[in-house]
């Protein structure tokens, strides 16, 4: 009786650590709903097919979490969120960094978090904080309100206007063999075209790629410094093993154990080259950026 007494202690002490999961969001995406692939969470190194509660539990002894995103995907914004208060739910949460938060809003950042620890309340959010228009606030303000609200810091992770402006004017010598390597240097190139629809002038293309490497840098960089378990949150590119912050992380001698978790919509492929695990979700309607440039 003692035995079973003990065994049983021992399993509700067990199941009351382990939290229950909420749901996960309901689709909003109009695309891909037949799709073999949605809702599929992939460990891309072995292939298996892990469920969100599995993919937490991998997630949550990581000391650092990339997580990229499709910036206009409402799913992935839903899908953060979701994932950051499961983790909250395992264990201590240190830190949350932004890409969508410049330097120069660090400051407004901690004083609305000071406002609201001490109960007060703030009309307009947005302006508060001094949140960029290019970043739809309908997407990201309910994250941002809860990471506000929280104990831990939030934490700008993205170069500011002029910071960007004076890196485009005069590119700085990026230090590190990792990120600096031809194999990562041109694909980014390739990105950085593609994206600008072939219309760059070549004389902007070193420009550009000091840019966006130089945005990664700083990720990685806020995250060096950040308090663990950190995570972060960041366009799909900026995350990838390949091409992004963790190269970076790597050329400042930082040590292995960061985990890269891609969402991405169905039909666009994520390798192990490229993260550790991705989640398939809904997709938007494909949209061609370049049409008006025909």
């Amino acid at each position: 009786m003692r035995t079973l007494l003990l065994s049983l202690l021992l399993l509700l002490t067990a199941c009351q650590s382990r939290a229950v999961l909420a749901p996960v969001p309901a689709w909003q995406s109009p695309q891909g709903r037949g799709h073999a692939d949605l809702g599929q969470i992939l460990d891309l190194r072995s292939g298996a097919h892990l469920t969100p509660e599995q993919l937490v539990a991998r997630l949550a002894g990581a000391p650092r979490v990339l997580v990229g995103e499709q910036h206009d995907n409402p799913d992935h914004h839903a899908l953060q969120l979701w994932l950051l208060r499961a983790l909250e739910a395992r264990r201590p949460q240190g830190s949350l960094l932004l890409e969508m938060l410049a330097a120069s809003q660090q400051p407004q950042v901690d004083d609305v978090k000071q406002q609201l620890r001490e109960g007060l309340q703030i009309a307009d959010l947005p302006k508060a904080l001094e949140w960029s228009n290019g970043w739809p606030w309908a997407l990201y303000g309910p994250l941002v309100h809860h990471a506000l609200a929280q104990d831990y810091s939030l934490r700008a992770a993205n170069l500011d206007r002029a910071e960007i402006m004076a890196i485009y004017r005069q590119q700085p010598m990026l230090q590190g063999k990792a990120s600096t390597a031809a194999a990562v240097q041109e694909p980014l190139l390739a990105h950085i075209r593609e994206s600008h629809c072939d219309k760059l002038p070549i004389s902007q293309l070193p420009a550009m790629l000091a840019v966006q490497q130089q945005r990664d840098r700083r990720m990685a960089e806020q995250l060096s410094r950040a308090p663990q378990p950190a995570m972060l949150f960041a366009g799909a590119f900026h995350v990838r093993r390949d091409l992004g912050v963790p190269l970076h992380l790597s050329d400042l001698g930082e040590p292995a154990g960061a985990q890269v978790l891609i969402l991405s919509e169905v039909g666009k492929a994520v390798t192990a080259e490229q993260a550790d695990y991705v989640w398939y979700t809904a997709a938007l309607p494909p949209e061609d950026h370049c049409a008006q440039f025909r």
